[in-house]
């Protein structure tokens, strides 16, 4: 995002600013992310002397529950950590550190998924789907071609590449991606290639240092290359029981992410909690902690409008109410907050090519 509230450049002084990013207010919070990566990123400040209160402050995360089985964070919980980061590291390349500590182990279901997967290819293609089970920050794909093969890479909550934001959830995703992937093959494994769109940063040679291969920046896609021969060695933990169990509670789990973390997922949430009394996008915006015109930019990043939002609930609660109730079509809008059932009619029609008597008889005869 070209106006992230982040900072462009990593601060080094001691003291202990407000946070970077507003705080989300309680009850708002869409909490169903684990703490890990979180707890990592916590840690890795006090590492350097950081004081744990000024490390979470503002995010809400209560330091006795942090490291809890049952904890889950929101994205703006974690974004606001990230805020102190970069406003609070002493040193800079936190990010680094702070994903190399991500191993395998600290991921849950998904990361004994991982290990359990019958091959490489076949993990690699789990990771692509229930990565972002872990955090709200990054968007993961997996190619193969020439002999290589390929993650990509983008950062989901920002899109300048310029930005201090971007740059972090980038540090942090290599350096964990590089360590769980030193899990699955061994510790001799390396990446053969990093290109990233951003500038080399002072502390490029970090990355070089950390990630143990060349690092391009400046480049036109955020990009890990690494020899596809890998892929067809045998997995050391392969167990296909193991792995069916994980893999249904990792969709489980991925199904109350996808409902509850996604900007657009939190919008439908809320409208959904109080049908007919719908509020415009400002309010909406104000309950989310947020400014219309970031709620506008989430939204598009995530390819939607909170009118599309808006009208897709109002599809899902109208056909709701036409299979199972018998209210009219003058109580269904009023239930939609349309003026009168004629508004009501034609907009149904727009969703479904129909109006909604046809739709109330064919479910009268199925």
């Amino acid at each position: 995002m070209g106006d992230d509230s982040m900072p462009s450049t990593v601060r080094h002084d001691s003291a202990a600013p407000a946070a970077i990013l507003k705080p989300a207010p309680a009850g708002n919070a869409l909490q169903v992310y684990p703490a890990h990566a979180t707890a990592y990123i916590i840690q890795a400040l006090t590492d350097e002397g950081v004081p744990l209160d000024a490390a979470l402050r503002d995010s809400g995360i209560d330091a006795a529950t942090l490291y809890g089985a049952a904890t889950r964070l929101s994205a703006q919980q974690i974004l606001t950590v990230i805020g102190n980061a970069l406003a609070l590291a002493r040193t800079p390349g936190l990010a680094l550190r702070a994903g190399s500590r991500m191993h395998v182990a600290a991921c849950g279901i998904y990361g004994y998924a991982l290990l359990s997967s019958p091959s490489h290819l076949h993990a690699a293609e789990l990771a692509a789907r229930y990565d972002r089970m872990l955090h709200p920050l990054t968007h993961k794909r997996f190619i193969r071609h020439d002999g290589a093969a390929t993650w990509i890479i983008e950062p989901v909550m920002a899109s300048d590449p310029a930005a201090a934001l971007y740059q972090f959830t980038m540090e942090m995703k290599l350096a964990s991606t590089l360590t769980v992937m030193r899990d699955l093959y061994s510790s001799a494994f390396r990446f053969g290639r990093v290109r990233l769109r951003y500038p080399a940063p002072a502390h490029a040679a970090e990355y070089r240092r950390i990630l143990d291969c060349d690092v391009l920046f400046g480049q036109e896609s955020n990009d890990i290359r690494f020899d596809e021969a890998l892929m067809h060695q045998p997995m050391r933990h392969a167990d296909p029981i193991t792995n069916a169990m994980m893999r249904e509670l990792c969709e489980q789990a991925l199904q109350q992410v996808d409902r509850g973390a996604s900007m657009s997922g939190a919008v439908q949430a809320m409208l959904m909690e109080h049908p007919g009394q719908f509020p415009d996008i400002e309010k909406m915006a104000l309950a989310l902690a947020l400014n219309a015109r970031t709620l506008r930019r989430r939204l598009e990043m995530e390819q939607t409008s909170y009118r599309a939002i808006l009208n897709q609930v109002r599809m899902q609660l109208a056909l709701s109410y036409l299979k199972n109730t018998d209210l009219t079509n003058e109580e269904i809008a009023v239930r939609l907050g349309y003026s009168d059932a004629a508004n009501f009619r034609h907009a149904f029609a727009r969703w479904t090519g129909a109006p909604p008597g046809d739709f109330r008889a064919r479910g009268s005869r199925a």
